[in-house]
């Protein structure tokens, strides 16, 4: 994913999954596509399974604890026929 959304929600009453599921709404109503994959701090993987609404989530760190970055996937690049 070289594009993406970043998305903060440091609200401690609401569980991982519907942190997820506010900012996939977003990213759908601004974007007009439903976002695939999305990296969140290490830390916030212990509080997550995946997938979550229908999201691949990963760990990186370089995304800061309580953010969301969120985008679709990049597929694979498709080969010419010889």
């Amino acid at each position: 994913m070289r594009i993406g959304m970043l998305w903060f929600d440091d609200n401690h009453s609401r569980d991982f999954a519907e942190k997820l599921e506010r900012a996939v709404q977003h990213y759908e109503a601004k974007y007009g596509l439903r976002p695939t994959l999305c990296y969140v701090h290490p830390s916030m993987l212990l509080k997550a399974t995946s997938p979550i609404a229908g999201m691949d989530v990963r760990g990186s760190n370089t995304v800061l604890p309580n953010h969301l970055w969120i985008g679709r996937g990049e597929e694979a690049p498709q080969r010419a026929a010889a």
